[in-house]
């Protein structure tokens, strides 16, 4: 069966996720076992946010492949006492599929975002973007902690060295 819902809130990570409310579509198959309803499907949706180097906006897609197992909720059973559990239970007749597909699209997700993946990245110094001015650099500034030092580095005037 083929859904399209909506993404529910901060779907993704800081810097890239799946804008709030945006349709996710969802290919999922329903199988009925002993224990519950085994949930295997696919998530695709469209990803806006920035590159981790540079700070450009990107705009991706995301495919992301989960399975879930839904137990049976036993009438006699303590819903609370599995609370912590990685167990997934069937509520009724229905299944919440928020933290599967949640898990699912974060973990398909790129650790760092790049706009290219030889992205240069930001100047160190003043922050320019170092894709627009490839040749962009700055004199090398001495630390003024050694600045005393460089002097020692330099001949004294009218002084004959040789070694």
């Amino acid at each position: 069966m083929t859904r399209s819902v909506p993404a529910p809130a901060d779907l993704g990570i800081e810097v890239l996720g799946v804008p709030d409310g945006a349709p996710v579509e969802l290919d999922l198959r329903l199988e009925a076992v002993m224990e519950g309803v085994l949930v295997t499907g696919s998530a695709r949706a469209e990803l806006v946010g920035e590159c981790a180097r540079c700070l450009e906006p990107i705009r991706d897609e995301v495919e992301a492949r989960f399975q879930e197992l839904y137990v049976y909720d036993d009438s006699g059973h303590d819903p609370d006492a599995d609370e912590d559990s990685d167990v997934s239970r069937l509520e009724g007749d229905l299944v919440d599929l928020e933290p599967v597909l949640r898990d699912a699209v974060v973990l398909a997700l790129p650790f760092q975002p790049l706009c290219e993946e030889d992205c240069p990245g930001l100047c160190t110094e003043c922050g320019a973007r170092l894709k627009d001015d490839p040749d962009h650099h700055h004199e090398a500034a001495i630390d003024p902690r050694w600045a005393g030092l460089a002097a020692l580095q330099e001949p004294a005037e009218g002084s004959n060295t040789h070694d």
